[in-house]
């Protein structure tokens, strides 16, 4: 019997999210989406859901997909997505900081060390909506509560047909709950180190014939002193967090054999760097309808409204650390992102499937920012951003015969940026100091991939091949940033990232309880994006300005390629109160490039450590994970090295009735010092100390 997506708690629905600072257009998606949720609901048809996407194609057998379960979702160290994404081999976030303290520009997720910079390489979906920021192609975590995912689903490897554009190395299938397993409400609160509150809700239940839930969530702390100790200066303070999310999602019947599902989200972010003037963050608000029908044409279609706003300041501070001076306040940076998708199965066969399918989406965003401070207020100004669309279609095509299953598929996509500008003037009189109005650029990308697996008892062979692509997101062509000294210019003239790459694998069963996987890889990223160093302070450059002494000039720049190559090994093990799950990854990854970024060929991509693994040891209502990153580079010269590390997290639940449980959470438990950055003076950067949590919870285990 095949699987189908939400037995698994999954496939694409239609998520409305929606910013606080949304306007009249998020408030008419999100009147909308409700409206729907609630006419909807009174039809009268009787007939329970069972399904909310449809099945898990038949051609996933070939390729490298590892699932977190709901269980582990809920129950890690800090209660956060993020880090249980860490358990999953090869898959690594642009830094070592979790989305407490990063800056909530630079986190990326990417597979497979293909590295680059903060934009993400993996395409993160939520039921089926892309995720990325609009405009900067982060992501940012603080907006999915744990509590109402289902699971989460990673495929490594590129060309997947059904997203296209932006699965350059894979996708990450975030599922929702479904709401017709929990019944009623669910709950938890903790106290932490630092004053630190995580709280989150969820209930659930019947609407008219079918289900929904509403949940929320609230997280702040005191926060850590990101610098590290010994290096510490008078300007160097905690960095505290305020984030909190809500959301709401409905599946009804329309007829016997079609559900409407549709989704609002909503959350709220705030940061701050650990100095005076640093704060940054963002609020976002998603809205999306989705039609699913079953039966002997299977189709869904899919429809979305993301709106995004951002805004981070940053500084530079003294030799001494002793005084902080504000460099940059990108004030409102604004996004919009709005897409469909269309996906249709005929029945061509039992043991043969046919997927056909497009998709559009389109981003729009500008950055609006002060610079060039003087006596501490800023006397220039800046705008810059534009308009990008992808549209694309694929058709795949997947046959069992027998022990073996064959998969290929195929998709074309056209691309455009547009209305492209760098605008910069003076404050104090509106004069122009630059008016770039960059040409409109389009494309066509073809990709693809095919796979084979064949089964033989407990043990599966398969091996795919595959072509992806991403297209430049609007923060890489128009948006300069600058961290600590460190200035990075925009380069308008980017090229598409393209991928290509091959991989053979084996699973085994070999006995009850225990699975293990071992997957070898080859990629190559032509024309990969990376921050490329081009000087150094002190003194002026184009596109960002002053450099201050100690500080990097870097350009975004399009390098010949990244290769990478490695392996992969995963484990799971349960017996009855035990069990074990661990996974490494060996990740041998160079730069080639030639030009103005001929000193880097040979080097490693910046932020992607040659070895990494996680191990996590539970017994009924206790576990354990230790966790093992190697050295990295903080830069593209490799020049600041950041060390190795090894972490320990720890859970126990204390059940105290039905329904109800005491916990006790640590994170770093030996309170190892994490180095997440590290500048050109040599000052580090650490990510979370040892943290305690107290809490209880309501209605899960």
């Amino acid at each position: 019997m095949r699987k189908l997506r939400h037995l698994r708690v999954s496939a694409p629905p239609h998520e409305i999210h929606f910013g606080s600072r949304g306007g009249a257009e998020a408030r008419r998606g999100i009147c909308t989406a409700f409206a729907l949720l609630f006419v909807f609901p009174t039809a009268a048809f009787a007939q329970e859901i069972i399904v909310t996407a449809l099945p898990v194609p038949k051609g996933d057998a070939a390729y490298d997909i590892t699932t977190i379960d709901r269980d582990r979702l809920i129950n890690t160290a800090s209660g956060r997505i993020e880090d249980a994404l860490r358990d999953v081999a090869g898959l690594a976030q642009f830094r070592r900081t979790d989305a407490r303290s990063a800056n909530a520009t630079s986190q990326g997720a990417t597979l497979r060390g293909l590295g680059g910079n903060a934009s993400s390489r993996a395409l993160l979906v939520l039921d089926g909506v892309p995720q990325s920021d609009p405009f900067g192609g982060w992501i940012t975590w603080p907006a999915y509560a744990s509590n109402r995912i289902g699971q989460i689903r990673v495929t490594r490897g590129g060309g997947s047909g059904e997203y296209g554009a932006g699965a350059l190395a894979g996708t990450i299938e975030f599922d929702s709950v479904n709401a017709n397993t929990l019944k009623g409400l669910s709950a938890s609160a903790a106290y932490g180190s630092r004053n630190s509150v995580d709280a989150e809700a969820l209930v659930d239940g019947k609407l008219g014939s079918g289900s929904a839930f509403l949940s929320a969530s609230y997280a702040r702390g005191d926060g850590f002193v990101p610098i590290a100790q010994g290096q510490r200066g008078p300007v160097d303070i905690a960095a505290p967090y305020e984030q909190a999310t809500l959301s709401a999602r409905a599946v009804v019947p329309v007829s016997t054999n079609t559900d409407l599902q549709a989704s609002v989200l909503g959350f709220t972010d705030r940061r701050t760097r650990g100095t005076a003037l640093s704060s940054n963050g963002g609020d976002g608000a998603d809205a999306s309808l989705r039609l699913v029908h079953r039966g002997d044409w299977e189709w869904s279609a899919l429809a979305y409204l993301q709106l995004r706003k951002f805004e981070s300041r940053f500084v530079a501070v003294n030799a001494a650390r002793s005084s902080v001076t504000q460099t940059v306040d990108q004030y409102n940076v604004p996004s919009t992102g709005i897409g469909a998708r269309f996906e249709v199965r005929p029945p061509v066969g039992g043991d043969v499937e046919l997927r056909l399918g497009g998709d559009w989406r389109r981003t729009k965003g500008e950055t609006n920012e002060l610079f060039t401070y003087v006596a501490g207020l800023p006397t220039r100004g800046r705008e810059g951003g534009g308009v990008s669309d992808t549209v694309g279609g694929f058709a795949e095509a997947s046959a069992e015969l027998g022990y073996l299953t064959l998969t290929g598929g195929a998709r074309i996509d056209r691309w455009s940026i547009r209305d492209g500008r760098l605008i910069e003037t003076t404050l104090a009189t509106g004069a122009l100091l630059r008016n770039d109005r960059f040409a409109n650029r389009n494309g066509w990308e073809p990709t693809g991939r095919v796979g084979i697996a064949y089964q033989a008892g407990a043990v599966t062979l398969r091996s795919a091949a595959y072509l992806g692509w991403r297209l430049p997101t609007l923060n890489e062509l128009y948006r300069p940033f600058r961290v600590g000294a460190d200035a990075t210019a925009a380069n308008a003239s980017l090229s598409p990232e393209r991928m290509k790459g091959v991989e053979i694998g084996i699973a085994a069963k070999p006995i009850s309880g225990l699975t293990l996987s071992t997957t070898a890889f080859i990629n190559r990223l032509n024309k990969a994006i990376a921050n490329v160093t081009l000087g150094s302070g002190p003194g002026v450059f184009p596109g960002v300005g002053f450099v201050a002494a100690g500080g990097a000039y870097r350009q975004r720049q399009n390098l010949d390629a990244i290769e990478s190559k490695g392996v992969e090994i995963e484990a799971q093990y349960s017996l009855r109160n035990w069990r074990v799950s661990a996974s490494y990854a060996y990740t041998d990854a160079l730069v080639r490039s030639s030009s103005l970024a001929a000193s880097l060929n040979g080097l490693r991509p910046a932020q992607v450590a040659k070895h990494s693994a996680s191990v996590t040891l539970g017994w009924k209502y206790i576990s354990a994970t230790a966790r093992y990153i190697s050295g990295q580079f903080e830069d593209d010269q490799n020049a600041r090295s950041l060390k190795g590390v090894v972490t320990f997290d720890g859970v126990a639940t204390v059940p105290i009735t039905d329904g109800v449980s005491l916990f006790v959470r640590g994170e770093n438990l030996t309170n190892a010092r994490v180095e997440a950055a590290i500048s050109g003076t040599g000052v580090i950067e650490r990510a979370t100390p040892r943290t305690f949590w107290v809490g209880v919870k309501f209605g899960e285990r």
